[in-house]
C-alpha cells in the first residue's frame, strides 16, 4: 500500500456502519487495517467471489472468539503490535470482554483507542439504543432538513452514521496517532455520531448568531431550499437540475441563461418576501426543457449548476470519468480513495474479505506464536 498512513497498523473489531466506514478510510489512505470478526460469523470455507459489502474493502479478515479466553489473548497479543484499535459497541462492552483500553494501553502503551458511539460514552443516552436518524435528531441537525411546511426528511443516513461518526473516528484516530508519534503515549479516542453531527451545524450556528438563520422556520432559509436560487428543480422528462446561484455574479448568469436578465421581479434577489413567488415561476421554466438540454445550456457556467445523478448516472459523468471517481473492483463500481495525493497515492489494495477468510496468514504475519493451536482450540477460526 503506498497511500500516506502506510506502515501503521489498525485493528478493527466488527461492526456496522461508522466503524467499518471509518477503517475503510484508514484502509484506503495505506494504513494495514485487519478487521475481528466474531468466530460465529465464519459459516464455512470462504466464498471464491469478494463480499459484498463494499466498505469491507482493502483489509484482511481475521475470526476470534473475545467469549473464550484464548481469544482475548490473541486480540491483546495483536494490539501489542499495533497502532491504533477502533471498535463500536455500547460503552462498557470492550471491558467486559476484557478487552477495554485500560487492558489494551496496558499491552501497548502507545495504542490509540479509537471508540464509536451514536450517543457517547457517558450522559443519560448513553446505553439506548439508536440509529442516525435519532442522533442527527438529538444534534440539532434533522430539524433543518425540511420544505416549508413540511416533515424533515432524513438525509439517508450520511450526517450522523458518516459524517458525524465514521469520518469523525477516523480523523480522531489519526490526531491521536499524530500525537502519540510526539509524546509516545496513546489515549481513548471518543466519537459520538451526536457530537460529530452537532460540528456539521457550526455554520448554522454561526447563522443563527448573526441573526440570519430562522431556526422555527424550515425551508425558509437560503441553504435550507427558502430560495428560488438553491434548491432543485424538475425537468420536462421527470429528471432534477440543481442550483446554486448565491453570489451576484452567479445569480447574474443565472438571469441571463433563463431569459430573465431583464425581469424586475428576479432583481429583487435577497427579497425574502418574494422568493416562493420566483420560485414558482422558475419551476415552471425548468419544466420547459429536459434535463440534458438544461446540461447543454447550464453545464460548466459559473451559475453554480449541476445535473441530479444516481449512482450509476454518477459513475458515467464525463467529469467523474476524467478524474476516476468511481474505479471498479473486482466487477463492483465504487467510489475511488479521497482525497488525492500528488506523492502517497492512495489506492484499494484488496477486495472486501469475508469472516476468518485470512485468520492464519494475519497470525502469522503479525508474528502471533502458535496460530495453528490457537485455531485448534477455537480462540480465533479459519474461513
Amino acid at each position: 500500500m503506498a497511500g500516506p498512513l502506510s506502515g501503521y497498523r489498525i485493528i478493527e473489531i466488527a461492526g456496522i456502519g461508522p466503524g467499518p466506514f471509518a477503517a475503510m478510510l484508514l484502509a484506503d489512505m495505506g494504513a494495514e487495517v485487519i478487521r475481528v470478526d466474531r468466530a460465529q460469523a465464519v459459516r464455512g470455507p470462504a466464498p471464491d467471489k469478494p463480499a459484498g459489502d463494499l466498505m469491507l474493502r482493502g483489509r484482511r479478515n481475521i475470526a476470534v472468539d473475545l467469549k473464550n479466553p484464548d481469544g482475548v489473548e490473541t486480540l491483546l497479543r495483536l494490539v501489542e503490535k499495533a497502532d491504533a484499535i477502533i471498535e463500536g459497541f455500547r460503552p462498557g462492552v470492550m471491558e467486559r470482554l476484557g478487552v477495554g483500553p485500560d487492558a489494551c494501553l496496558a499491552r501497548n502503551p502507545r495504542i490509540v483507542f479509537g471508540r464509536m458511539t451514536g450517543w457517547g460514552q457517558e450522559g443519560m443516552y448513553a446505553q439506548a439504543a439508536g440509529h442516525d436518524i435519532n442522533y442527527i435528531a438529538l444534534a440539532g441537525a434533522l430539524a433543518h432538513f425540511a420544505r416549508r411546511g413540511e416533515a424533515p426528511v432524513p438525509p439517508l443516513n450520511m450526517v450522523g452514521d458518516f459524517g458525524g461518526g465514521g469520518m469523525f473516528l477516523a480523523y480522531g484516530v489519526v490526531c491521536a496517532l499524530l500525537e502519540a508519534h510526539k509524546s509516545g503515549k496513546g489515549q481513548v479516542v471518543d466519537t459520538a455520531m451526536v457530537d460529530g453531527a452537532a460540528v456539521l451545524m457550526t455554520m448554522f450556528w454561526s447563522f443563527k448568531s448573526m441573526g440570519i438563520f430562522n431556526e422555527n422556520a424550515p425551508g425558509t432559509n437560503l441553504l435550507d431550499t427558502g430560495a428560488h436560487f438553491y434548491d432543485v428543480f424538475e425537468c420536462s422528462d421527470g429528471r432534477y437540475i440543481s442550483l446554486g446561484s448565491i453570489e451576484p455574479q452567479f445569480y447574474a448568469e443565472l438571469m441571463r441563461l433563463t431569459g430573465l436578465g431583464s425581469d424586475p421581479e428576479f432583481a429583487k434577489q435577497m427579497d425574502q418576501s418574494m422568493w416562493p413567488v420566483l420560485k414558482e415561476r422558475l419551476r415552471g421554466i425548468f419544466r420547459t426543457k429536459s434535463r440534458d438540454e438544461w446540461c447543454a445550456i447550464m453545464e460548466a457556467t459559473d451559475v453554480c449548476f449541476a445535473p441530479v445523478l444516481t449512482l450509476s448516472e454518477a459513475a458515467a459523468h464525463p467529469h467523474n470519468e476524467e478524474r476516476r471517481t468511481f474505479v471498479d473492483v473486482n466487477g463492483h463500481v465504487q467510489p475511488a480513495p479521497a482525497p488525492r495525493f500528488s506523492r502517497t497515492i492512495p489506492e484499494i489494495g484488496r477486495a472486501s474479505a469475508h469472516p476468518g477468510q485470512h485468520t492464519a496468514e494475519v497470525l502469522r504475519d503479525w508474528g502471533i506464536e502458535g496460530a495453528d493451536a490457537l485455531i485448534a482450540g477455537g480462540g480465533a477460526k479459519q474461513a
